[in-house]
């Protein structure tokens, strides 16, 4: 499916992207604009800053605003998609003003995660949103948030022109084909590395990846193949891959990712607390995974 960035500017692989911290935990904006670069060089569509494996929730308001900024300034603001999740809705427009002025085309949107919301509270929360006036794609990730947006609740969100597309993490691929039933307009997006070739199949027109921070060429080579219903070659990628992909939809994510961004020579590097580093026998399975997706050609 073709489509152009500056009307949907969320299709395609865009990275989630890990944080470059210093020794002493402060952001590293140099090494975070050059690795924005690298990862479109290397086949990635775009980037999403300040999710959860940019650890948003532990940055500054200051630091969370310059990463917005310095991902701008590196690919540009149609190819930079900022989470915008807070606490409150007020909060969450704010970022999304941020985001809008920094020139980015769209935000991604958790709902409200302080408490377990209902559906009239989702609603008001993305309506608060949307007036900021920058496309907004729905996180769905009730793991951690605890509020389900499930397929009738996200065809009530885009039929009020709250959202635009969704990523779903949920894990139940079968929500895909209810989605293209009640809402066919609204794009569903890979939420969860693990899942990518179930949701390719299923009808997604985007990926907001997590291992390509690590293994961007071959990631890419990956969802390009499934798309476009080349199973042969997404099928042989995904079994290679998936002793990785599956970190993603791990509690230790984000130490599993910059590892394997250090295995690869990129720079991981350590994570602000309270994330804490991999179990020894933890790192020992990510690093023997990546070793062998080297040895493989894969990095």
């Amino acid at each position: 499916m073709t489509t152009t960035p500056q009307t949907r500017p969320w299709r395609g692989v865009l990275v989630a992207t890990a944080l470059p911290l210093g020794d002493d935990l402060s952001v590293d904006y140099d090494k975070y604009a050059e690795h924005c670069a690298w990862l479109v060089e290397n086949g990635c569509d775009g980037v999403v800053p300040n999710g959860s494996l940019g650890e948003y929730q532990v940055l500054t308001p200051e630091e969370r605003a310059r990463v917005v900024e310095t991902a701008v300034a590196a690919i540009g603001g149609e190819r930079v998609m900022p989470g915008v999740a807070a606490y409150g809705s007020a909060e969450s427009r704010r970022w999304a003003e941020q985001a809008r002025d920094a020139g980015c085309a769209a935000v991604m949107l958790l709902p409200p995660n302080a408490y377990r919301a209902d559906e009239r509270s989702v609603l008001a929360h993305y309506a608060e949103v949307a007036k900021a006036g920058v496309p907004v794609v729905a996180y769905n990730n009730p793991i951690d948030t605890k509020v389900d947006l499930v397929p009738e609740l996200l065809a009530k969100l885009h039929g009020e022109g709250h959202i635009q597309a969704v990523k779903e993490f949920s894990g139940d691929v079968r929500r895909a084909y209810q989605l293209a039933e009640l809402a066919p307009e609204l794009d569903l997006l890979i939420g969860a590395d693990d899942v990518l070739l179930e949701l390719a199949v299923a009808g997604a027109v985007g990926w907001v990846a997590g291992y390509p921070n690590a293994l961007p060429r071959a990631s890419v080579e990956l969802y390009r193949a499934a798309v476009a219903g080349d199973l042969g070659t997404a099928k042989k990628l995904y079994e290679q891959l998936h002793p990785l992909l599956r970190w993603d939809s791990k509690v230790e994510f984000v130490q599993a990712i910059k590892l394997s961004m250090d295995i690869v020579g990129r720079h991981g590097g350590a994570c602000r607390p309270p994330r804490v580093p991999l179990l020894p026998a933890q790192e020992a399975t990510v690093r023997t995974a990546t070793e062998k997706a080297v040895a493989a050609g894969l990095a």
